[in-house]
């Protein structure tokens, strides 16, 4: 019987109004985010989060002034151990690690290494692999791990974009929106988090990841009846990000006259950018653009096909190092940023 921590690993959000703006610094202060040298980084993270924390505590305040992210994973997270202990001979506890706001790594790894475990297991929350989003903490993590002293053996995910269960979850999901707008035209967008179009192309695998779990999703859906497109949301900054934006599509589809059914693929739980820019931002510009009807798909949190999924991933990771849903590298040989060497 062995003893395995899994440490489940998600964006983090403000737990409070006045933890917006220290939040905001944290992300942008990571070098994974803003590409620059750590004194010129620290003051534009500072610049960046003053500025924008009166906006973003706006935008909490539609959630109550707290991000619903933390309880959302701790849901997950209880509902995949008890999945992982089902008729298992070995014992398995997860643990939640944030990046940008608490439970941050510091404390998450002092608590694995209290437990004491014979291994332990790696899992981001987020499907299809970024340098900016798995490899960021991922490597906050290891150099965290290092320095109090968690040496247990260490294996984990660095993505898992065509899982069966997650797609089987999406598509589950979806099926009831468009059984809603049966004999309407209508179009089904996959909505992203986006990127700066500059990391994709430094190459960062994450916009092929995520057009690879929109196509299987549709092909799931019987892709052969079904208008869709994969789109970006929540750009930031003047730079050129991933084409083409949620918003584009939607002007798009209110020329056409037809109906929308959003979907957000990239993300596994909901928070601002669901609740909010989805569903109350883009929802008006969809109504002044002349959408006809404008659906959002939820995102798969615990749902069963999902987390059984997530369980079965967990347990086929065998030994030290990080591999995606099969266990080699998926990513084509140009994608410098994967962190799984060519196959």
């Amino acid at each position: 019987m062995a003893k395995k921590a899994v440490v489940l690993f998600n964006l983090g959000g403000p737990d409070k109004p006045e933890a917006v703006e220290p939040f905001l610094f944290n992300l942008f202060y990571d070098p994974a985010i803003i590409r620059l040298p750590t004194p010129l980084r620290w003051l534009v993270a500072k610049l960046i989060s003053r500025r924008r924390a009166p906006v973003a505590q706006e935008i909490y305040a539609f959630l109550g002034g707290s991000s619903p992210i933390l309880p959302q994973t701790v849901a997950q997270a209880d509902t995949l151990e008890a999945k992982l202990n089902e008729g298992s001979s070995d014992i398995y506890k997860t643990f939640i690690c944030m990046r940008y706001w608490h439970p941050f790594a510091d404390e998450v790894t002092r608590k694995v290494k209290d437990w004491n475990p014979d291994e332990v297991i790696l899992l981001p929350l987020y499907p299809q692999f970024s340098s900016t989003t798995s490899a960021s903490s991922l490597k906050d993590w290891q150099e965290t791990a290092s320095k109090v002293g968690l040496d247990a053996p260490t294996g984990g995910l660095c993505c898992y974009p065509t899982e069966k269960g997650l797609i089987s979850a999406y598509a589950e999901l979806i099926a009831p929106k468009l059984a809603e707008l049966e004999g309407k035209p209508f179009r089904l967008l996959f909505s992203a988090h986006g990127l700066p179009q500059k990391i994709v192309d430094e190459g960062d695998p994450y916009q092929w990841q995520v057009e690879q779990t929109a196509d299987k999703v549709a092909q799931k859906l019987g892709a052969e009846n079904i208008d869709w497109k994969v789109c970006y949301q929540s750009r930031v900054g003047p730079m050129k990000w991933l084409e083409p934006s949620t918003e584009t599509e939607i002007h798009r589809a209110g020329e056409e006259g037809i109906s929308l059914v959003i979907v957000p693929i990239a993300f596994v739980s909901e928070h601002s950018e669901t609740l909010v820019e989805l569903d109350i931002e883009y929802a008006k510009l969809a109504k002044k653009a002349g959408v006809d009807e404008y659906l959002r798909v939820n995102t798969v949190g615990v749902h069963a096909d999902f987390i059984d999924g997530l369980a079965g991933m967990v347990k086929r990771v065998s030994g030290p190092g990080i591999g995606s849903e099969s266990g080699a590298r998926i990513c084509p040989s140009g994608f410098k940023d994967c962190l799984m060497l060519a196959s």
